[in-house]
């Protein structure tokens, strides 16, 4: 919202120069972007929140103004000559959809003369970004950005049946907007017609029949009130966005109507002429008392932690038009207010509270901790998710927050069986367009993002939701998500570089699974990994996830030319299992007699796993072993046709004695016999 300096001080005696003002409306939670010169004079470019349509327009910033420096509001007082014809006989008002309309002016001028724009109405139109169109119509431009009330301006000539009605569109009707363009109507917009047709969109545009050109005499000029969500709605439908439409959309004053109606006239009259019938037809059905706020001392105490002097909030909350009342003196006063119609967005004592405090000067408020209520409880698996979060950020790994709403298209590429799509009901873009059913995505994203941005060594996590349709109801999981690419060890003077590969996150998710007692292993995965890499990990015997590397058509699909890896793991079926691990964690001392380590050059077929390898070694219940790692693996060369070799590395501890040669043996004979029966397996000749 751009603000006149200059203009604003019609309302206000704003203090010089703009810069200060600048710094003061920042400091009390209205953000100026920036000060420009202009032949209007100096312009401020603010920014309103969505909360505020009060302060788009000078009067409503002059408020602000007024309570920053404690200083009288100079309100608007339009005097008008009128005739002594009543407006109410030259037309007529109905509203046949209050729900829609909940108020509506008319004003009646005639003779006026339609000409170009003075120098200094046009000069300010540009000064805040608005054309020169003609004297009237930059009239009912410029109170819009004076008083924060959207008007129209009809040729009242060319206007049937001599009334104006407020309706809801008829089926099949279509419209001719100002901007040129024929928009179908639908039957939820509200629409002024006359007695014969549609002549705009309530709230949003008027139509282009009814006009205000040069040849122009006779005026119908409206003020009214439309429903936010009816105009927000009609707006996006017909893909029109205005000025109108933006207030209207934030809540406009409906008691600024006739006001701004009253304005708009006498600017007309002195800058076209023209006669103004005596009156104004206005129908408001729906006008109801203005509610009451309390505001006690003592909460403003408990909330902000210091006290406000009675005279600093009294002045405060006059000058934003709270009217305040006091009851009571020091600890006991209190405040009973009346809820300004511009100000929909306080009706509590909190919000009262908000007022003096932006305004009172928030740096004025000591900084201390609020007591608490209650104490705090840390929620549900807390210490395991930290232990979890830890090991992977130890690992190497950089936390990420991905956007949940993505493309449906890629989302299809990686969703899961049995999950049907979460389908946002109105989309901001096409792809933000469905809740991702799986943290892949995201994790492709960032991935994507940051290897077009010429970062290639990447080790991403995210824990987060993802959203799914189960059997028609909505199911919310939490993942851990784990993706990396690039090289996993840079060259360095003793060693050269080597590329992360899917033995790297296998080794990662093993250090994570130690945390939950180990994982379990089987091949397999999702369509869109590379079959002879990807996995299922499980612990207790509740399937964990997957991981393994995507697949090349999948990754030239979304163009990516480094090999990517990707593993999501449910977290609370993890958390839990970490959990357990956690209490059948037992002490034991060190151990004060030396591990021993056999190695075993196995021969096996094609097809075994170090899994089944493993399994088969603990089965024998050997008391002592410690520990079974793959240490080689060997394909080709003399290997005959369908084997290949594995090394494995067994470990044995005694907490008791040192082994024997004997003892030794006998586990390795066991192991060996073990494994020929079992898998068919042989020891390698050397």
């Amino acid at each position: 919202m751009k603000i006149v300096y200059n203009w604003l001080k019609e309302f206000v005696d704003a203090p010089a120069p703009a810069a200060e003002l600048r710094s003061r409306l920042s400091l009390a939670g209205l953000a100026v972007d920036s000060l420009e010169e202009s032949a209007a004079g100096p312009v401020l470019d603010i920014e309103v929140t969505a909360n505020r349509p009060d302060c788009l327009g000078h009067y409503g910033l002059a408020r602000e103004v007024a309570a920053i420096y404690r200083l009288p509001v100079k309100p608007p007082a339009p005097k008008l000559k009128e005739s002594a014809q009543k407006a109410a006989d030259a037309v007529r008002v109905e509203i046949d959809a209050p729900e829609l309309c909940g108020r509506f002016t008319a004003r009646v001028l005639r003779g006026v003369k339609v000409q170009p724009s003075p120098d200094w109405l046009r000069q300010r139109m540009e000064a805040i970004g608005q054309n020169s169109i003609n004297n009237v119509v930059d009239v009912t431009n410029y109170v819009m950005f004076e008083l924060g009330q959207p008007l129209h301006a009809y040729d009242l000539d060319k206007l049937s049946g001599g009334k104006i009605v407020a309706r809801r569109a008829r089926a099949g009707e279509k419209l001719r907007t100002l901007d040129g363009l024929e928009r179908a109507l639908g039957k939820d917009m509200c629409v002024i017609a006359d007695g014969a047709h549609a002549l705009g969109v309530g709230g949003v545009m008027g139509g282009a029949e009814s006009e205000i050109g040069f040849a122009s005499r006779n005026l119908l000029l409206e003020a009214a009130w439309f429903d936010p969500i009816s105009v927000r709605r009609a707006s996006k439908a017909l893909g029109l966005r205005t000025e109108a439409s933006y207030r209207f959309e934030r809540g406009a004053d409906p008691e600024m109507a006739e006001l701004a109606s009253r304005r708009a006239a006498e600017l007309i009259q002195q800058l076209a002429g023209g006669e103004i019938p005596q009156g104004v037809v206005d129908v408001y059905p729906g006008r109801a008392a203005a509610p009451s706020i309390e505001l006690s001392r003592g909460e403003l105490l408990r909330v902000m932690g210091a006290d406000v002097p009675e005279r600093d909030v009294e002045e405060i909350l006059s000058a934003l038009g709270f009217q305040p009342k006091r009851e009571g003196d020091g600890a006991l006063a209190r405040w009973t207010c009346t809820q300004p119609s511009w100000r929909r967005d306080v009706s509590r004592g909190i919000d009262l509270i908000e007022e003096v405090a932006r305004h009172y000067g928030y740096g004025k408020f000591p900084p201390r901790l609020p007591p608490a209520k209650q104490p705090a409880h840390r929620l549900p698996h807390a210490v395991a998710h930290d232990r979890l979060v830890e090991r992977v950020v130890a690992l190497g790994y950089q936390e990420i927050v991905a956007i949940p709403l993505v493309d449906s298209r890629r989302d299809e590429i990686f969703r899961p069986a049995g999950a049907g799509p979460a389908v946002i009901g109105n989309p901001l873009a096409e792809d933000a367009s469905i809740m991702r059913s799986t943290g892949i995505v995201g994790t492709i994203g960032a991935l994507e993002w940051n290897l077009n941005h010429g970062q290639r060594d990447l080790r991403l996590f995210e824990i987060g939701k993802t959203y799914a349709m189960r059997d028609g109801e909505p199911v919310e999981t939490r993942v851990l998500t784990l993706g990396a690419s690039g090289q996993a060890r840079e060259k360095t003077v003793h060693e050269a570089a080597r590329e992360f590969g899917f033995e790297d996150l296998k080794g990662d998710l093993d250090r994570i699974g130690a945390l939950a007692g180990g994982f379990s292993w089987q091949s397999g995965g999702p369509a869109w990994l590379v079959a002879g890499r990807a996995a299922r990990l499980s612990a207790g015997g509740i399937e964990l996830g997957f991981m393994g590397q995507l697949a090349r058509r999948v990754a030239d699909q979304l163009k990516l030319r480094q090999d990517i890896f990707l593993a999501e793991l449910p977290l609370e079926p993890l958390l839990a299992a970490i959990e357990a691990a956690d209490a059948a964690r037992q002490f034991a001392p060190i151990p004060r007699f030396p591990a021993v380590e056999r190695d075993f050059s196995l021969v096996l077929s094609e097809g075994a796993t170090f899994a089944q390898v493993a399994d088969t070694i603990r089965a024998l219940g050997i008391p002592e072993l410690r520990a079974i790692e793959a240490a080689d693996l060997f394909r080709g060369g003399k290997m005959p046709p369908g084997k290949f070799s594995l090394m494995v590395r067994v470990t044995f501890q005694s907490g008791e004695t040192t082994f024997t040669d004997a003892q030794i043996n006998d586990f390795s004979a066991r192991i060996v016999a073990a494994l020929e029966s079992k898998l068919g397996a042989t020891l390698r000749a050397s």
